[in-house]
Order: C-alpha cells, then structure tokens, then sequence
C-alpha cells in the first residue's frame, strides 16, 4: 500500500464530497427522502465523526498498540444523540476538511507502516491494511449516498415536472 497515493485519493475524495454539498441550501441539508434515510447534512456529520473518532484512531493503534482497545462508536445511534440534522452544514464541513487534513498529514508521517499488525476485533483479527482499505472505500459509499441524495432533492425540487427525459436512474 502506497501511503502517498492513498493520501491523494483521500484528498480527492474529500473535495468531492465538499462538491457534492456546494450550494445545498439549508432546506435541501436537512431534506430526507424518508424517515429511514439520512439527509446531507447527517451524511456530512457522520463523515466528520469517523474521521475523528473511526478510522485515524483505530488505524493508530492498530498499527502502533495492538494490544489496545478500541474505542466505541455508535454511528448510527450518533444520527440522533449528537441531533446531527440541526447542526450547521458550513461548520460541519469545514470541520470534516480539518479533520481529514489531520489525517492526511498523520498518514503522510508514517515510516512504514505494518498493513498486517492486526487487531483482534470482536468479529475476528483485522489487518491495519484492511482498515486503510476500509477508509478509503468508506469515502466512496458516502458520496454515492450523497448523489442519490442530490438526485432525490432534484427530483422532489422539480415536481410536478417530470425528470425523466433525462435517464434511467
């Protein structure tokens, strides 16, 4: 695993998701499709929370104190506990940017790093590199949910106009 390359992807992935919420008006933020799905700002909130609390912190001692406990996390209990749709989109993702530049300048420290110091997790061992890979990809499933969201926006924005002239969803 190249640390440098990773760090890049995850760059880039955080300039899209910042993309993918330019714009959003506070409405739009807070918009769900149903009372199951999370609104932007939630995916946003959730994105900072395992950037502070998730995948830095678990990959650190991973690779550094294996015999460590993980810290807890409950992300989806978090949703409601830390009232995530009531916070203020602009804060939350200038705060994930902070956080993900931490991130990046820890990784960017690391002197080869051990991708298979493993931890040994309550549903069985996890490599640190399979961690890493976890983070990177976790990125990618956040801005898939957030152009279905902004699809979703769109769509109930634009009622009673049709949208689909424009493709197959």
């Amino acid at each position: 695993m190249d640390v440098e390359h990773l760090a890049r992807r995850m760059a880039e992935n955080a300039a899209a998701i910042q993309a993918l919420v330019q714009g959003v008006t506070d409405q739009q933020a807070r918009w769900k499709p149903d009372t199951e799905s999370w609104s932007i700002l939630e995916v946003v909130c959730h994105l900072l929370d395992e950037e502070r609390s998730d995948f830095r912190v678990r990959l650190d001692l991973t690779l550094h104190r294996p015999g460590e406990p993980w810290p807890g996390i409950d992300p989806q209990g978090w949703v409601t506990e830390r009232r995530y749709n009531e916070q203020d989109l602009g804060v939350s993702l200038a705060a994930f940017r902070q956080e993900r530049e931490a991130s990046l300048a820890w990784l960017r420290s690391l002197a080869r790093p051990n991708w298979d110091r493993t931890y040994n997790a309550p549903w069985g061992p996890i490599a640190a590199g399979d961690l890493m890979a976890a983070w990177v990809a976790h990125d990618l499933l956040h801005t898939r949910q957030l152009v279905e969201l902004r699809w979703a926006t769109t769509r109930a924005e634009l009622e009673p106009h049709s949208v689909d002239y424009a493709g197959k969803w």
